[in-house]
């Protein structure tokens, strides 16, 4: 399931793996709000190299690629990490938002268990996340219903 998050009103791509039951966020998305930089593809590349060097270790080979939505509308291969591997890239980015954003990346990683416990409160947390993203009431409630059986699925297979 991929997914929007909000970091501090900033829209971090996700997606939701149901298989392996865990997150894999956009690391470029994340990169864009730890850093503020106007290109974190650029960044996230220099970075990749500069980690290399300095450490020996190869960041992408940890990293996976998977379609996430881009700007344009269009679904693009994007590199995306898994929590723990999120937690390891950001060490390597010097920003004061580096603790704020593990205690989000933490509460996400709740809130799914919470979702998973109680499917209702799925369907209150993207009505939330819409609304912050400006979306009227009048969009959100049909847009509900079209959410995937898995969103809203009560955890019985």
């Amino acid at each position: 399931m991929n997914d929007i998050k909000l970091f501090e009103q900033k829209q971090i791509r996700s997606h939701w793996d149901e298989k392996e039951e865990q997150w894999y966020f956009s690391i470029i998305d994340v990169v864009e709000v730890l850093t503020g930089s106007s290109n974190p593809r650029d960044y996230w590349f220099k970075m990749k190299v500069r980690v290399k060097s300095q450490d020996g270790i190869e960041l992408s080979t940890i990293c996976r690629q998977l379609k996430l939505k881009a700007s344009d509308g269009k679904m693009r291969e994007t590199d995306v990490a898994d929590t723990e591997t999120l937690l390891r890239i950001i060490q390597s980015i010097p920003s004061p938002k580096a603790e704020p954003f593990k205690q989000w990346l933490a509460k996400v990683g709740y809130e799914r268990m919470q979702e998973i416990a109680d499917p209702a409160q799925s369907l209150d947390r993207a009505r939330e996340n819409w609304q912050r993203l400006g979306r009227s009431d009048k969009w959100i409630q049909p847009n509900l219903l079209f959410l995937p059986t898995s969103f809203i699925r009560n955890g019985q297979d």
